[in-house]
């Protein structure tokens, strides 16, 4: 079975995926066997063929440089760009639990590690039309230890801390922080790390420039975070 860990975020837009994807190439890297996966994903493109192409699969693909099939890195694909819970009720097809715990299971048999990305926010909703599914209910049945990325620029000391608290105020295991889109010897993106380390009681793992190609973390302690 593998090992493994949740990529969540302080909203939509501030780098999950190419995050996970740096996160994915450092182990494929070192020779690890890894795999991507994400419950649900909107706002996807449609091929010409009728079929919906799983855009965040694909820059992880592209970014990584892994082989896994596309078709087993999400089993809810939709269309429409609002979050998944609202994308599911305009076009059908509402995420199911043991749908997304059966995809999963089959990648922790074949992979030894599984980096799986949440959908906007910590509290963004997966399904509420009479059934009621969040993003915690996954990670808590998946049982994954999770970090957190965030936008390095203005604003983000107080989504730190907030999502921070939620999370540690429904027990869901916070591992650190991935600061993105970072300007090294930029004052104010210095003192925001400073700030959300103090705030929200987590270290930054790594802080990730635009155009960066690898995460400064070292194999052995990007494993350490797995479990």
């Amino acid at each position: 079975m593998s090992k493994n860990l949740f990529v969540t975020g302080t909203g939509t837009d501030v780098g999950k995926t190419f995050v996970s994807g740096l996160i994915v190439k450092k182990l494929h890297e070192d020779g690890k066997k890894v795999a991507y996966f994400k419950a649900a994903m909107s706002g996807n493109v449609r091929c010409e063929d009728g079929t919906l192409l799983p855009g965040d699969a694909a820059a992880v693909k592209a970014v990584s440089g892994i082989k896994q099939p596309i078709e087993s890195m999400c089993p809810y694909v939709y269309e429409t760009a609002v979050s998944p819970h609202l994308a599911s009720r305009l076009e059908g097809n509402p995420v199911r639990l043991p749908v997304v715990k059966a995809a999963f299971a089959r990648l922790s048999k074949e992979y030894d590690y599984v980096v799986v990305e949440g959908s906007g926010g910590i509290l963004c909703p997966l399904r509420f039309d009479g059934e009621t599914l969040q993003l915690e209910d996954v990670i808590r049945e998946l049982a994954l230890p999770c970090v957190m990325v965030a936008d390095a620029g203005l604003g983000t000391i107080n989504d730190v801390a907030l999502t921070a608290f939620y999370m540690k105020a429904k027990h869901i295991p916070l591992k650190g922080i991935l600061f993105n889109h970072f300007h090294a010897g930029d004052r104010m993106e210095e003192d925001n790390l400073r700030m959300c380390e103090y705030l929200s009681g987590e270290q930054v793992l790594a802080s990730v420039a635009d155009g960066d190609h690898t995460l400064s973390i070292s194999p052995d302690a990007l494993e350490a975070l797995f479990a």
